[in-house]
């Protein structure tokens, strides 16, 4: 009994690394490098001259600007040296194979390598990339490509900061229009308090472990830990929803979708993560090695995965970064206070001695 009790300890952090390990590929959450968090707002101010029909916003924390076309008409997106990159309307969603920003706006930082093809002053060739009138692409004039913030940023990074307004112009028929918006520097929070707080709570919930293994408290001791782990799950499940919405999804197919291709894991620890509550609840056997393993995973693919917004001022959600923050420390506590409570239990219920059956 013993031996097995111990070996189900070990389990634990076995399973745990075998599907990191196995899993060990990045996020790919939207468009497969939307950052986790950064320090640069970007927005959006408008069309100009107004379009009715024509509008733009900001999607994933920045990364992405989203043209919606319900004029009618065709409406291009110019490239950085002039030229036409995107085309988007009533047929669909074209790219232009000879603009250099088709490449170069492939991913984030604008390192893609430039094929031969790549010709601003020659004639565009459209290829139809999507249906619909909603295009979303990287574009370096609304972002900060530096490695190193600018220089009135480094002199003051206590302060906010504009660090510059900027435009990408469209053409619309053969009447040019502009999206204008703002850059803006937002100092960073305090990781190290956010750190603390997270800290002292997983320890307190991981103290339940101490009383879950103790007559007469355990019961409900068992039960507050499952109702814990529930809550966490409920918000590393309701966290990637959000990357969903912020990233331009509307509707419960396209954020389902997006769950799915780029939210997976997430979303899965998080619905694991209720179960075992649920498990643990219903006091059912083996429940403190479900909490435990449930959480481990919880704490590593919910929690661990978006830390970064402890770091950052701009968090890749619909709702204030501070809120962002809060969900992710409940389930960093919530997730490896399970952990540690799981863990507590076993190792007590190790010590416990078998009874010895009495002779007659």
């Amino acid at each position: 009994m013993i031996r097995t009790l111990l070996a189900r300890a070990g389990l634990i952090a076995a399973a745990a690394c075998v599907v990191t390990l196995s899993t060990a590929a990045p996020a790919a959450a939207h468009g497969a490098d939307a950052p986790d968090g950064t320090d640069y707002r970007t927005r959006a101010t408008g069309v100009a001259p107004a379009r009715p029909g024509l509008a733009v916003r900001v999607v994933e924390a920045g990364a992405r600007l989203e043209l919606s076309n319900r004029t009618g008409r065709a409406v291009e997106v110019i490239g950085y040296s002039g030229e036409p990159y995107l085309r988007v309307g009533p047929d669909g969603v074209f790219e232009n194979s000879r603009s250099p920003a088709t490449y170069l706006n492939r991913t984030i930082a604008g390192d893609t390598a430039l094929p031969a093809e790549a010709d601003p002053a020659a004639p565009p060739t459209w290829r139809r990339i999507a249906d619909g009138t909603t295009v979303r692409w990287h574009d370096q004039r609304a972002l900060w490509q530096e490695s190193a913030p600018p220089a009135e940023v480094r002199a003051a990074p206590n302060r906010e900061h504009r660090v510059r307004d900027w435009a990408v112009p469209l053409r619309d028929g053969a009447d040019p229009v502009m999206i204008n918006g703002t850059l803006d520097w937002v100092p960073p929070p305090d990781a190290y308090t956010w750190w603390a707080v997270t800290i002292v709570g997983l320890l307190a919930v991981g103290a339940l472990g101490l009383l879950a293994a103790a007559a007469p408290a355990g019961a409900r001791a068992l039960s507050a830990l499952g109702a814990l782990l529930v809550a966490g799950g409920v918000v590393a499940v309701v966290y990637p929803v959000g990357r969903e919405l912020d990233a331009g999804a509307q509707g419960l197919g396209p954020v389902a979708l997006g769950l799915l291709s780029g939210q997976i894991w997430s979303l899965l620890t998080g619905v694991g993560a209720i179960a075992a509550g649920w498990y643990a609840l219903a006091r059912r056997p083996a429940a403190d090695f479900a909490v435990a393993l449930a959480g481990a995973c919880l704490a590593l693919f919910a929690g661990a995965a978006n830390a970064a917004v402890f770091a950052r001022s701009i968090a890749p959600v619909p709702w204030s970064p501070e809120i962002a923050r809060v969900m992710v420390a409940l389930v960093l506590i919530t997730g490896t206070g399970a952990t540690a409570a799981g863990v507590l239990r076993l190792h007590a219920a190790a010590k416990t001695p078998t009874p010895t059956p009495t002779r007659t």
